[in-house]
């Protein structure tokens, strides 16, 4: 058998991260190229580890719209560094640290020198309900040296080396790591600025009146002082949809209810309670959230 190129070799490293971890597209940088991707699924778990050195892997807009968006990549860096851009911001991370990248929007990772790093799909849904992700958590470098970045490592390693996890136990992980990770999150939080308190303004409105039957967007741009068109904007900023984002919430904040409610109470009441007054859309609009119908979601939460 002939022994394949340097560039059959770069086609086919990129082939596989295309069908493992999403659509990128990619340039050999300086330098010998080499390349290896290794999968694994513990249930809810998806991970992806790559060794690789002298490329940039990236991401358009191009690749996005052509590939589910509904995730962020938890990077844990094991060996060497990386070099990620993400919202106009750079960080360089090295063997110990973790950071955020948000599926949703272009993103770029430059290895220079041989790396190693595990890429952990973290759902938006579950990040989102223990965490309002901005664009000030994506690409921010926690530090190795941080009690919580540790833990969250040693967690992953037992995750990854435990295949027998059963899928509560896996879901069970993720959130762990969520909850490890949010405190390091806020933390990290930088002096927000004009445009950023006045969407958080917006969002406290938004939970203040996620019951309320009139709130809708055109109903929050008359409360804010600004047009439909601006608050469409706002949220397009930050790769969100408006209407989109207030379904999200109220989906969470029922999903919590959902998972402290006795055996007795109705589902339909539970969704009725945060908006949603006709139950078939509920449960469409739970199960593509969560990935289950609220019954199963319920069996699994006892």
């Amino acid at each position: 058998m002939a022994q394949m190129t340097g560039n059959e070799q770069f086609q086919q490293w990129l082939a596989q991260i295309n069908q493992e971890c999403g659509n990128f597209a990619a340039r050999p940088l300086d330098g010998e190229f080499s390349g290896h991707l290794e999968t694994g699924y513990a249930q809810g778990l998806k991970l992806s580890t790559v060794t690789t050195a002298n490329v940039n892997l990236y991401r358009t807009k191009n690749e996005i719209s052509k590939h589910n968006d509904s995730w962020f990549y938890t990077v844990f860096q094991l060996e060497g560094q990386a070099i990620i851009e993400q919202n106009e911001r750079q960080t360089v991370i090295q063997p110990g640290d973790i950071t955020l990248v948000d599926a949703s929007r272009p993103c770029s990772i430059i290895w220079q020198q041989r790396s190693r790093q595990t890429s952990l799909l973290l759902p938006r849904s579950l990040l989102e309900q223990q965490l309002r992700v901005g664009e000030s958590h994506c690409v921010q470098r926690l530090g190795k040296n941080l009690p919580m970045v540790q833990m969250s490592h040693r967690l992953l390693q037992e995750s990854m080396n435990n295949r027998e996890l059963s899928g509560s136990e896996s879901e069970a992980a993720l959130e762990a790591i969520v909850c490890l990770l949010r405190p390091v999150l806020q933390q990290q939080d930088v002096t927000p600025s004009r445009r950023d308190k006045q969407f958080d303004k917006v969002l406290q409105l938004i939970d203040s009146h996620l019951q309320s039957e009139m709130l809708r967007p055109e109903w929050l741009a008359n409360e804010t002082g600004m047009s439909v068109r601006s608050l469409y904007r706002m949220f397009a900023n930050k790769g969100l949809v408006v209407a989109q984002y207030i379904k999200n919430r109220r989906l969470d904040l029922c999903a919590k209810a959902i998972r402290s409610a006795t055996d007795d109470e109705k589902l339909a009441g539970i969704g009725f309670s945060w908006g949603f007054t006709d139950h078939s859309h509920f449960s469409t609009a739970f199960r593509q959230r969560f990935g289950v119908s609220p019954g199963e979601y319920r069996k699994r939460n006892r």
